[in-house]
């Protein structure tokens, strides 16, 4: 369970070091910004509620209240989240706007560094789920009268 622990730590780093970096991309932009950047709440300033998610989500990971059902939850709604705001019919950021704020190969760069990060967060949640359903597999093989139960 441990290498669970490390896996899940370590792909969400990954995915947290991608996150700051497309909000990095945006400010360098200056287009599809949002408070406290301007004086207006848009999807980036929603988008900017990951942090403190983050931050709790690993506490709590780390004291043994959530496992990898919630971080399945977290990552798999960003990728759902950034996938919407980036691609498709109902994109309000699409490739073309991160594309074209560029000159040369930084357009690429950071387009390449958006599909990374949403690649990123498609398969931390597939990692996730597969170490969730193992966990509810164990546990349904523990006899009851083993487990160990929180009260409260």
């Amino acid at each position: 369970m441990r290498s669970h622990r490390r896996v899940i730590l370590s792909l969400t780093a990954l995915a947290t070091l991608l996150t700051i970096g497309h909000h990095v991309d945006h400010l360098i932009r200056g287009n599809h910004v949002g408070w406290p950047v301007t004086d207006q709440v848009t999807a980036f300033t929603i988008s900017l509620l990951i942090y403190p998610i983050l931050i709790t989500a690993v506490a709590l990971f780390l004291a043994g209240r959530i496992g990898p059902g919630t971080w399945a939850f977290i990552s798999g709604g960003g990728a759902v989240f950034v996938t919407v705001l980036h691609f498709g019919p109902f994109a309000v950021d699409p490739p073309h706007d991160i594309v074209g704020q560029y000159d040369g190969l930084a357009g690429p760069f950071w387009m390449g560094w958006l599909i990374l990060l949403v690649i990123t967060l498609v398969v931390t949640c597939i990692v996730e789920t597969a170490f969730w359903l193992r966990s509810r597999k164990d546990t349904a093989s523990t006899p009851a009268a083993s487990r160990v139960t929180v009260e409260g």
